[in-house]
């Protein structure tokens, strides 16, 4: 990392995800796709195969998804995609540590948990044991306690997500994982409000003093929709009530926001439309290499 941007083409295998949930749950689809992504410009798959979108009952007890549910999911795509694609580099979007263990002997390289190690604290040794890598990302609470979260002033937020990432940080070192292993993810949407979403953007750059690289995932998110909500609007519709843009309306919406976060410091983009990406994410390199001249 480090010379260039480095784009995760996100897979989802999964009838519910907010963006894609549906499209790709057959495995043969799922591998077509993550193909297609490679074909694109992807350096990394990120396979994912329970939704944590806001609202899902995910990360506890109770979780809809069991373990061995999702790597009945995961593993026929997993295996599918190294089998016609030998090389590629995958990570498995898991916070169980059962999955991750299966998918790092199925031949997965790189763990995304999107709690930080704290949901499941098991898949700290899972990970230090196979030497994988590993995304650590920033959550405030599960996903159906998103929606009530306070509203933060922009330095007690940023404050809270680098003091969850620390502590990540620590707990994945405490483990055995090795430092150059990790990368930390702000967890853009993760149990923060609409506005908190920008503001966290804003001071990304903040985040690299914790030492590690930054992955940023914006593609598609709420809070972009939100934003654009205004623009799609209809005559009747009320001024202070407006409808977020769609989901498949928030392409170019997520290509500023990933280039933003390119600019403040993020060496991974994680995307749904990767050559879009691909040709954003060079652009941005170019600025961001002239600045080094």
């Amino acid at each position: 990392m480090g010379r260039r941007t480095l784009v995760m083409g996100v897979v989802n295998i999964t009838p519910d995800s907010f963006s894609d949930g549906g499209f790709f749950l057959a495995s043969e689809e799922a591998v077509a796709h993550a193909i297609r992504l490679m074909e694109e410009g992807a350096d990394i798959l990120d396979l994912g195969a329970e939704s944590t979108r806001p609202g899902s009952r995910a990360g506890g007890a109770d979780a809809l998804v069991s373990a061995d549910e999702e790597q009945a999911r995961l593993l026929p795509v997993l295996q599918g995609i190294l089998k016609a694609l030998p090389h590629a580099v995958v990570s498995v979007d898991t916070y169980k540590a059962a999955t991750a263990r299966a998918a790092l002997q199925a031949g997965a390289e790189i763990v995304n948990d999107v709690s930080g190690f704290t949901w499941d604290p098991g898949i700290a040794e899972v990970c230090a044991e196979f030497g994988a890598g590993v995304v650590l990302s920033h959550t405030r609470g599960r996903p159906e306690e998103w929606r009530a979260q306070p509203q933060l002033p922009p330095d007690a937020l940023v404050a809270t997500v680098r003091n969850g990432l620390a502590a990540s940080l620590a707990a994945a070192q405490q483990a055995g994982i090795a430092p150059e292993r990790i990368v930390l993810d702000p967890g853009y949407g993760f149990g923060k409000r609409f506005e908190e979403n920008y503001a966290l953007l804003k001071r990304q750059a903040e985040l690299l003093e914790l030492g590690r690289p930054l992955v940023a995932g914006l593609s598609r998110k709420s809070f972009l929709g939100h934003t654009l909500a205004p623009l799609f609007c209809g005559p009747n519709s009320p001024s202070d009530a407006p409808p977020d843009a769609p989901i498949d309306a928030r392409g170019n919406a997520s290509l500023a926001a990933m280039t933003a976060a390119i600019l403040h410091g993020a060496s991974i983009v994680r995307v749904h439309a990767v050559r879009p990406a691909v040709e954003a994410a060079r652009i941005a390199d170019a600025v961001l290499d002239e600045g080094r001249k």
